[in-house]
């Protein structure tokens, strides 16, 4: 989370699954996708990570930036606890409350195994869980993780609400951690944050839809980013014409906070100046080219 968020912001919502999630009223914003939850955590997170590309007892290195309710990061424990997956596991987030009230949850508690929620609470209180503004908390993260990661997972609020943890320097800071094999995963197929992973040198590819029928509406359920070139394997398919054409337009104008400490509203508005100042096509000319009736964050 992104400063400002405090616990009487935060209101306890029910995703389609079920599942707990929250809905802050300082960002207008869910924490999950009106699908839930546990389906976003399993759908963008721990599928297109494809934990079965390890062997049994072969140890796991994964920085998850904004770790917020931690169902994703219980997801993970389950996973990889089922594959034998030994995990070392950092996550950066800046406010303790979605977990705490996650963690005092009945419906939360529900949705996971009792071994799962013991090593969930552990985590929560050890020191691989570093509180604080992600842009300087990834600073604290020890230098041998970088390079050494196989898995970064990038779930903040979207750009148009946090910009700071999308930003052109944050993003390449987290590239910096990966290993050749790594990836980085994140629900958000935006042209700014997809441009600023290229500029990182990292390869991309989507995560596909689920509902090939309703294509233009549903084109993505995210992006993998990695070092190394990612071949088409479920859920992952090569980025489309479209999607490639959608890198070119204004829309895919990055985020810059070269300082790391500007404000929201400064990163929104420094951005929005370089778009009107772009010859690019604009991001509503792209939708009318290829026919697309939903934006993507």
């Amino acid at each position: 989370m992104d400063p400002g968020a405090g616990p009487a912001d935060l209101t306890p919502r029910s995703g389609a699954d079920g599942s707990f999630s929250l809905w802050s009223e300082a960002f207008g914003e869910g924490f999950h996708s009106a699908a839930g939850a546990l389906s976003e955590a399993q759908e963008k997170f721990v599928h297109p990570s494809q934990l079965e590309r390890w062997r049994p007892g072969q140890g796991l290195v994964v920085v998850e930036v904004a770790v917020g309710t931690g169902t994703n990061t219980a997801a993970l424990l389950q996973a990889a606890a089922g594959l034998d997956l030994p995990l070392q596991w950092w996550g950066l987030e800046q406010d303790p409350q979605p977990l705490a009230l996650a963690l005092a949850s009945d419906t939360f508690r529900s949705q996971w195994p009792s071994s799962t929620l013991a090593r969930l609470e552990a985590l929560g209180q050890s020191d691989r869980l570093l509180w604080g503004d992600g842009r300087q908390a990834v600073t604290r993260l020890p230098t041998a993780l970088q390079g050494g990661c196989d898995l970064v997972w990038l779930d903040a609020f979207s750009p148009r609400r946090c910009p700071q943890l999308w930003s052109l320097e944050f993003l390449a800071q987290l590239a910096a951690l990966l290993k050749p094999e790594g990836r980085l995963i994140t629900y958000c197929s935006a042209a700014a944050v997809r441009a600023a992973l290229v500029a990182a040198g990292l390869h991309l590819a989507t995560i596909a839809a689920s509902t090939p029928q309703h294509y233009l509406q549903q084109w993505s359920r995210g992006t993998v980013a990695s070092p190394t070139p990612l071949g088409d394997s479920d859920p992952l398919r090569s980025l489309t014409a479209m999607e490639w054409d959608h890198l070119l337009c204004s829309a895919a104008e990055p985020y810059r906070d070269p300082t790391g400490q500007a404000s929201a509203a400064t990163l929104l508005a420094e951005r929005q100046l370089r778009q009107g100042q772009s010859t690019a096509v604009s991001g509503s000319a792209w939708r009318r080219r290829w026919g697309v009736t939903s934006g993507f964050y």
